[in-house]
């Protein structure tokens, strides 16, 4: 049994619809039916009467519903117990990070705030983009750190939740350089050359941006994949070995760029045909439905805001 089925049997009896509690749940529809599916398994009977529209709940649906909001209220109020005695954390504030921007802005700009806010605690919570919406939307963190683009948004209520834009990320393809300080490998490559691909494991946020920029080329693409990975620090690690060819987010590659170590991988140094900008964003439970709060992490948050604020104003001027 896992505490997440729980929740999104739950979710589905408020919404009566597979596809609208999936969204909810930041899961694809089919990685939800499977967990309905598995907590039919440990009940050992039918919940839910998949033969109606919208979806409703078995008599065994029926009688289970008030014994998972018992155990669920019963849990998080065992958590928000737990919490409350954690008296030296207080000053603690905790990010929930997917793993490409843990490695690469997060340090970056904790730092640049330590100079310009102040000394602050942190905690980073580093995991893939749905765990870390999860951690958020559960209440397991005080703020999310996340990428977002317009074809790949968040699914997250701004009724419940608000974010802060903290700049953004340029995601474009790299290649270790030969001697003479060219790309090993470079796109769009050859039917009879084709180039040896290192990718984004499936389900990787940067993966699907990648995807994106792949559909939309305006030529035809030779690409051999042969590496996988979810994390962009793996890919890195395997185009500095020569191994091929990687998209890559520009922060995480300026030492090697200025080294000459990795070099831009496109058709040219000009084309800007295989690269995309995607917004980096801080989210954050409204405090008049916060679960709980952080004097630390409300002070950090305005004085982001402000700055945010600031920004704009001169933007106008």
């Amino acid at each position: 049994m896992e505490t997440k089925w729980l929740e999104d049997f739950v979710s589905l009896a408020e919404t009566r619809s597979f596809s609208r509690s999936a969204q909810l749940r930041h899961v694809t529809q089919p990685a939800f039916s499977r967990r309905i599916q598995a907590l039919e398994a440990w009940a050992g009977v039918d919940l839910v009467d998949r033969s109606s529209y919208p979806t409703r709940l078995t008599s065994a649906g029926q009688m289970l519903l008030p014994q998972a909001l018992e155990i669920i209220g019963s849990l998080q109020a065992a958590h928000n117990l737990m919490r409350g005695h954690q008296t030296s954390a207080q000053d603690m504030i905790e990010f929930a990070v997917p793993h490409s921007l843990a490695f690469t802005f997060f340090p970056h700009w904790v730092m640049d705030l330590r100079q310009r806010f102040g000394a602050f605690k942190s905690r980073l919570i580093g995991l893939n983009v749905h765990d870390a919406v999860m951690h958020l939307t559960e209440g397991s963190c005080d703020l999310l750190l996340a990428y977002h683009h317009a074809s790949q948004p968040l699914q997250l209520n701004p009724e419940r939740y608000e974010m802060l834009s903290l700049g953004t990320e340029t995601l474009a393809p790299y290649a270790r350089a030969d001697a003479d300080g060219e790309p090993l490998f470079r796109l769009p490559g050859r039917p009879r050359a084709r180039v040896p691909y290192l990718g984004y494991a499936g389900g990787a946020y940067l993966g699907r941006m990648v995807d994106l920029l792949l559909k939309q080329a305006s030529e035809p693409l030779y690409l051999d994949p042969i590496y996988e990975t979810d994390m962009a620090e793996g890919l890195k690690a395997m185009a500095l070995e020569g191994h091929g060819l990687a998209f890559l987010p520009a922060s995480s590659v300026k030492k090697e760029v200025r080294a000459r170590r990795l070099v831009p991988a496109g058709p040219s140094q000009a084309d800007k045909a295989f690269e995309v900008t995607i917004e980096i964003r801080l989210y954050r439970e409204r405090p008049e439905v916060s679960r709980h709060s952080k004097a630390a992490a409300q002070a950090l948050w305005d004085y982001l805001s402000q700055a945010a604020e600031a920004a704009r104003e001169q933007a106008r001027r």
